[in-house]
């Protein structure tokens, strides 16, 4: 079976089983075509929530997939590469979050989504990274305790110097294995390219960049900026992306190392195989689904104010 061909397979099955397939950004060429939703994690769950359908795939990881169950409850959610974990999401345990929390009680617990659902439930409200400041300058409380992205956390916090912040030591090792000399050495490579960067990157690369957002973010920025020429810091994936999308324009990988195999896992012929029956279906704890909802909802009510 050629790609067109399996494509073409994936399209006639998904709409003869009614099943919704989401496909976060960081996915190959091949599956974002055949997805019907594309995008961040976050965004993605939305979506799912949105749709008729009873059945959603998750082409990602398993806390993206978690999220969409958390919140499409009533949907049967498939995780179409059942070994795609994410390490930052995997870095903090319930019983270290629970030591934190006694150490700093008069701190609200703020949990970037890339956090597993048992996570969720421990924490006080969850942002994405391109609600993460908003959402926190929203807080009443001006002690914050951010897990688990240290990275992440720093660039918020910069945002919000008037509050105090509180790390644990984890993030996204992909993002994190970029060094300030990745950076220079690329923006020296590249002299007139805008340098679009995750704020998961460490604090150093930050600095050097012309932009600083999430996935989404940097896709917009490229795509509506008047320049020419972009560095990527972000999945090497997205660099591909934007080709295709703005093809009059140049776009370089800030490094290529930036590749995550776990988003990696997942290929065509999973999606295919979870159509006819594979693939891992999400059942959460109802007890941890209702706390971690909680979280979750917070920043939503956050989002509408």
């Amino acid at each position: 079976m050629t790609l067109f061909e399996m494509q073409q397979e994936i399209l006639r099955l998904k709409k003869e089983k009614d099943v919704c397939i989401l496909a976060h950004s960081y996915q190959a060429s091949e599956i974002l075509e055949i997805a019907d939703f594309c995008g961040d994690s976050f965004a993605l769950s939305k979506k799912a929530a949105t749709v008729g359908n009873k059945t959603v795939f998750m082409c990602g990881v398993r806390f993206m997939a978690e999220t969409v169950k958390l919140l499409s409850p009533e949907k049967r959610v498939v995780l179409v590469s059942p070994d795609a974990g994410c390490p930052m999401a995997e870095q903090l345990d319930t019983e270290l979050l629970a030591a934190l929390k006694n150490a700093y009680p008069d701190y609200t617990v703020v949990a970037y989504v890339n956090t597993t659902a048992e996570l969720k439930a421990l924490c006080d409200v969850c942002v994405t990274s391109s609600s993460a400041v908003d959402a926190v300058r929203k807080i009443k409380n001006d002690k914050i305790l951010f897990v688990p992205d240290c990275n992440l956390g720093d660039w918020v916090s910069k945002q919000i110097p008037e509050k105090t912040f509180k790390f644990v030591s984890g993030g996204c090792p992909i993002h994190a294995r970029v060094s300030e000399n990745d950076a220079k050495a690329a923006k020296a490579a590249h002299p007139g390219a805008l340098l679009l960067v995750h704020p998961e990157c460490k604090p150093s690369v930050v600095a050097l960049a012309d932009y600083v957002g999430s996935t989404s973010g940097i896709v917009d920025f490229a795509k509506k900026s008047g320049a020419r020429e972009f560095i990527i810091g972000t999945e090497i994936s997205i660099s591909e992306t934007l080709k295709y999308a703005c093809s009059d324009k140049r776009f370089y990988p800030l490094s290529k190392n930036l590749i995550c195999p776990n988003m990696k896992l997942t290929t065509l012929p999973d999606v295919l195989g979870a159509l006819n029956g594979g693939g891992e279906e999400i059942m959460l704890d109802d007890v941890i689904m209702r706390k971690a909802r909680v979280c979750i909802d917070r920043m939503l009510e956050s989002e509408k104010k």
